[in-house]
């Protein structure tokens, strides 16, 4: 195996506590990691050089991807709108069943997927292609402090605002740092039962719980979601307990997420979790007092919707990670009684233009992608090679509701861009996607919601509906 770059450049860290003998303190978890000169702390991607405290992902990402903020289990604030996601490397926990593990846990991570990015390039890319959410997700941002908290100070200057996407396994000194530029506050908290976060998470569950009170005391916009892992935690009693967080220690008006499981990393034994599980939680958890409950990863169902609480007037629909304004005015209250909705809009979140056809002087070349199985998204990667400004187009096909001609995509010269295309209807076959000669692209496959690694469409997957490549392959001690 080559030698890994990516960690070859420290970057002076935050929140260090200085020890005896060189050693150096990091509080930038509750593990509080005590770190010898030349070792790392638990994330691998903090460590002590020469006595001081360094983190070692710096502005190393995984490509910048446009996406739509539905992917972050955000349904209460600029439903549609796109979402520029900026992932990293290594993570503050270690999930049996971690959708990201190629890049949560450091010692897999591979020079080829990490692009090297500055604090301006990433505003720059969000205003260039007019995306107005930055959002901070994938592995998870915890690790990536430094990095986060610099970007998103300058893009909130710039007018942007800014989405923490996490389990949260944070210190409450970290988050005060947090408060003044980050926005929206996404907390995955995988389970109210203190045994299973230590056995499957490897962490420990009070601190995420009083994190998540601090961010919504602090009076951010905060919604919360649990992984309901089959046979594991898709059951009442964790639809119960989640209930009883979000009801007695935040509030009810708290949108709460039941999100459906696959298998992968370690925990590829098993199903994906049936949806009757999820619906039966979502119950329980309305019957309990929480006003938004919804189900993620789920198509076909009525559970993602929103409603008016006062007329029962359908205000949001989503398919997927498509979402539609079906009974809000411009100020956000209900077309039907007037109640104003509990719901942040943010004008000018949403579509990108569209045109009939692509240019014919554009000789346009097309690839195609049909929906199959639970694959039901796609991650499209297209390149400007040319040194001057190019476009690139995709469109849906199958159902004349979810064609709506070709969106444009505006590239910079020698511009690397990547975004989501997810299934938007029912009856929607596939996507295409058409780039000029001077653009190449890869089409990448992923399940549900985004993440990380990605195989190119050409690889398939292992099983429709299980887990998607590569596979997880436990490495033998020597």
């Amino acid at each position: 195996m080559s030698q890994k770059t990516w960690d070859q450049e420290p970057h002076p860290a935050r929140l260090e506590e200085r020890l005896d003998n060189g050693v150096v303190r990091c509080h930038l978890s509750p593990r509080n990691c005590k770190i010898r000169p030349g070792q790392h702390g638990f994330c691998m991607v903090r460590a002590n050089r020469d006595g001081r405290l360094v983190t070692l992902n710096y502005g190393r990402s995984v490509h910048a991807t446009e996406e739509t903020i539905e992917t972050e289990a955000v349904f209460h604030y600029a439903p549609g709108a796109r979402i520029l996601s900026m992932g990293n490397v290594g993570c503050m926990l270690n999930c049996d069943y971690c959708h990201n593990w190629k890049t949560s846990q450091a010692r897999y991570v591979e020079d080829k997927d990490i692009y090297h990015y500055t604090p301006e390039q990433v505003v720059d890319i969000a205003l260039r292609h007019d995306i107005k959410v930055i959002s901070w997700t994938y592995n998870d941002p915890v690790v990536w402090h430094e990095f986060v908290v610099e970007t998103a100070a300058l893009a909130k200057a710039a007018g942007l605002v800014n989405l923490f996407k996490s389990a949260f396994f944070i210190s409450g000194e970290a988050i005060e740092e947090l408060l003044p530029v980050i926005d929206i506050f996404s907390v995955s908290i995988k389970s109210l039962d203190p045994k299973y976060y230590r056995k499957i998470t490897k962490g420990w569950l009070e601190p995420v719980l009083e994190g998540t009170e601090q961010v919504f005391r602090a009076g951010k916009h905060v919604e919360v979601s649990t992984l309901m892992v089959t046979d594991l935690s898709d059951d009442e009693k964790t639809a119960r307990e989640m209930a009883t967080f979000v009801g007695e220690r935040l509030s009810p008006d708290v949108p709460t997420h039941f999100v459906r499981f696959h298998p992968d990393y370690k925990m590829t034994d098993t199903i994906r979790t049936p949806v009757d599980r999820l619906e039966r939680a979502r119950k329980i958890a309305l019957d309990m007092g929480l006003h938004h409950v919804y189900l993620g990863n789920v198509y076909d169902t009525e559970s993602t919707n929103t409603w008016c609480r006062q007329c029962g007037r359908l205000q949001v629909t989503r398919y997927g990670l498509n979402a539609d304004m079906a009974g809000l005015d411009a100020d956000g209250s209900c077309v039907s009684c007037g109640t104003r909705a509990p719901i942040v809009q943010l004008p000018g979140a949403r579509r990108r233009a569209r045109v009939p056809e692509p240019p014919a002087a554009e000789r346009v070349e097309v690839a195609h992608f049909d929906w199959h199985g639970d694959v039901r998204a796609l991650h499209v990667q297209v390149r400007n090679t040319a040194d001057a400004p190019v476009r690139a187009y995709h469109r849906r096909y199958g159902d004349p509701a979810a064609d709506q001609g070709w969106e444009v995509i505006d590239l910079a010269p020698q511009e690397s861009f990547r975004y989501i295309a997810a299934k938007s209807t029912a009856d929607e076959a596939g996507v295409q996607v058409a780039v000029p000669p001077q653009c190449t692209s890869s089409l990448h496959q992923v399940f549900d919601r985004a993440h990380f690694p990605t195989v190119e469409a050409g690889a398939g997957t292992l099983n429709d509906d299980i887990s998607p490549l590569p596979l997880f392959q436990p490495r033998t001690r020597r």
